[in-house]
């Protein structure tokens, strides 16, 4: 298929004048027979441009008979003053089609209704597709929700106590966005029990959201139980639990955000910006003993945390200790050995007669916390290779170190250096007892509380007394130095 065109410039007269040279420009005739008599430096004239395609060269069998296209045959057309003329034919698309017509092999033109009739039914066939699927979704959540107890959990909430009402159970789609669909960089920590990320809520409130590896079915029941009790604690040295989520594969629980880390990163970091000083030491063991004596004695059923340790201990904005995973860990776990010799807890931090029987009892937390004491007096890991095999674990370093009367050996220069002797006496003697093998001959952690409370106490008088003293012998040098200078 071609397209032809020429065109000539013709000698003429303007103005009876002849022209000494010629232009060749487009015009159209009629207007130039008309108007044009003498030529202006910047003129403009309309021009007409007629193209078609050579009759001799046009494909008629690709249009014949076809009613999408419309060729028109245009009378012969003589090119300048060469006596050459020719045929030509030119195109459109037939009312009710568009496209290209001179391109009828690539579909040329196409009926509009037709189109649209196919992006009608692509956009039929995609909104299909996510009905189907969002379906799907629906009754998978649904699937998952049941499985999970969450129609019992309903059941428990609505029957449990008022302090409970603010517990809610999130959707699934909420703690996604939250968690910008549990990006690895929104991750705070890994465990054996599962994963913990950092989410931000639709309301703005920052949460910590825990993602457990599996669900023991046959835990179910004790699950919901626990998830209703501990919704119901509002203890300032324990994280809260405002709810979780049973629309997903295993159970989501979300926590109440706490900033400033792990026990265990400012005793192993040292940090230097904000660092832990003895009374502090002595106040986060207050609070962590006495948390876990409101979990085994006030609260509505005895928890046992069965994992107490330094990791577990988190610091908030103004490094006030706060209990995780406590109780709950449990019902999550799943094991196919038998329950009586399923163990949980972590290696130097489990109590030795919980290890043997596998019954966890009220003692086993006081086991655990004798180490965290421990680590809080010596500033040693609760299990280091760098010791010996017999004093591995700290619970034995510490008590060796005790019986071989070289205790003072053992502890940190912050401890020695801030810590009255007396003190330090008190509470080794207290991690003592703590870690005895015979659970029955620890004591409870209501004694435990009352004993550090009474050492914290008796440390704030003495630091009192000496203010005080301080305060006098600076007030008599003042005295003394004015009746100086008056006796002048």
């Amino acid at each position: 298929m071609s397209i032809c065109g020429e065109f000539f410039c013709d000698e003429f007269k303007i103005a009876g004048k002849d022209l000494i040279s010629c232009s060749a420009f487009l015009v159209e005739k009629f207007w130039f027979e008309k108007n044009f008599t003498i030529l202006y430096p910047k003129l403009s004239v309309p021009v007409v441009l007629k193209w078609g395609i050579d009759r001799n060269k046009f494909p008629s069998k690709l249009f014949h008979g076809r009613k999408q296209y419309r060729c028109d045959l245009h009378y012969p057309t003589m090119l300048g003053n060469h006596n050459i003329t020719i045929s030509t034919y030119t195109c459109a698309c037939a009312s009710g089609y568009k496209g290209n017509p001179y391109l009828p092999q690539l579909h040329g033109c196409q009926g509009i209704s037709t189109s649209l009739g196919a992006l009608f039914l692509i956009i039929g066939g995609w909104w299909s597709y996510k009905v189907i699927k969002k379906r799907k979704r629906m009754k998978q959540r649904e699937k998952f929700f049941q499985r999970n107890g969450g129609l019992l959990l309903q059941q428990q909430l609505s029957m449990a106590e008022a302090n409970v009402e603010n517990t809610k159970l999130f959707n699934q789609k909420e703690l996604e966005m939250a968690t910008n669909y549990f990006h690895v960089n929104r991750i705070l920590g890994q465990g054996g029990q599962g994963t913990v990320y950092k989410g931000m809520l639709a309301d703005g409130r920052i949460v910590a959201i825990k993602k457990a590896k599996v669900m023991d079915e046959g835990k179910l029941k004790e699950f919901i139980d626990e998830v209703v009790i501990l919704s119901g604690i509002n203890h300032r040295n324990m994280v809260k639990l405002l709810g979780c989520c049973l629309e997903t594969e295993v159970p989501l629980l979300v926590y109440e955000y706490v900033p400033n880390g792990t026990l265990f990163q400012y005793l192993s970091d040292q940090n230097e910006e904000f660092p832990l000083t003895w009374d502090m030491h002595l106040r986060i063991a207050a609070e962590v003993a006495g948390a876990l004596f409101y979990l085994h004695s006030v609260a509505s059923s005895p928890i046992y945390h069965r994992d107490i340790k330094s990791l577990n201990i988190l610091l908030d904005g103004k490094h006030i200790a706060k209990i995780a995973d406590f109780g709950i860990s449990r019902s999550i776990a799943i094991d196919q050995t038998h329950l009586s010799t399923l163990v949980h807890g972590t290696f130097g931090y489990i109590d030795p007669e919980y290890f043997r029987s596998g019954q966890s009892t009220e003692k086993s937390d006081v086991y655990s916390f004798g180490v965290v004491l421990a680590v809080l007096l010596t500033g040693e890991k609760a299990v280091s290779s760098t010791r010996s095999p017999a004093t591995k674990s700290l619970a034995s370093y510490i008590i060796s170190s005790m019986e071989e009367n070289i205790l003072f050996d053992i502890l940190g220069n912050k401890v020695l250096k801030e810590a009255k002797k007396a003190e330090i006496v008190l509470v080794a003697d207290l991690v003592k007892r703590c870690l005895y093998w015979n659970g029955r001959n620890r004591p409870t952690m209501k004694e435990v509380t009352m004993e550090l409370e009474a050492i914290q106490m008796s440390r704030n008088a003495s630091n009192l007394e000496q203010d005080y003293n301080e305060e006098v012998e600076f007030v008599r040098s003042e005295v003394y130095i004015q009746s100086c200078d008056t006796s002048k």
